[in-house]
């Protein structure tokens, strides 16, 4: 896997197009000036988590006895109801976290979990697990899918007002489809790995 791939795959793990939504909701008491801030301190907090994940995860997967087929086939279920749900999202119910809160919000819910997810989390646990020599192509492409991510939700009102619901909602889903053959791709990786172990 290259780094490119890999940081098209976490670019679309961390679905940045899906938060806008979330954010602003939850930023919505927020002024404007001071919603950027929020959201740039919140990515960066995201992004020392998933660096830990990136790292040391691997090491808890260990002392857990998971062999890497193992990892393979999982992530690549997670991936694939992921893109699922990115293809086909649940309505949203009338008291949930998107609703405006007064408090400003700190890691939680926007650092973790919108960004720094289990699904973030376990696919950097994959790639450093798959390939331990590449640690440092792992965490150019998350900082890559990470820079690209933080554009986007600092840009959430231009591109809420620019792109509209509809048009937020179809680009949202042309990226679960690419995250679906992704997935099915990592799926059969892990099949083919358990094959050729037994």
């Amino acid at each position: 896997m290259s780094i490119y791939t890999a940081a098209i795959t976490l670019f679309l793990v961390l679905d940045p197009l899906g938060n806008i939504p979330v954010f602003l909701g939850v930023l919505g008491n927020v002024d404007p000036r001071r919603r950027k801030a929020i959201i740039v301190r919140e990515m960066v907090i995201a992004l020392v988590i998933l660096s830990a994940f990136l790292f040391f995860g691997k090491f808890i997967l260990r002392g857990m006895h998971i062999s890497q087929p193992a990892l393979s086939i999982g992530g690549g279920v997670v991936l694939f109801l992921i893109a699922i749900r990115m293809i086909f999202p649940r309505r949203q119910s009338g008291t949930d976290a998107t609703e405006p809160d007064d408090d400003e919000p700190l890691i939680v819910p926007l650092a973790v979990p919108l960004v720094a997810g289990p699904s973030a989390m376990a696919t950097l646990i994959l790639f450093s697990t798959q390939y331990p020599d590449r640690l440092v192509d792992w965490l150019i492409a998350l900082i890559a899918a990470w820079l690209a991510a933080s554009a986007v939700l600092v840009s959430a009102d231009f591109l809420r007002r620019a792109l509209g619901r509809r048009g937020l909602a179809a680009t949202e889903r042309l990226m679960g489809m690419i995250l679906t053959t992704m997935s099915v791709q990592m799926l059969l990786s892990g099949i083919e790995m358990f094959v050729a172990g037994l």
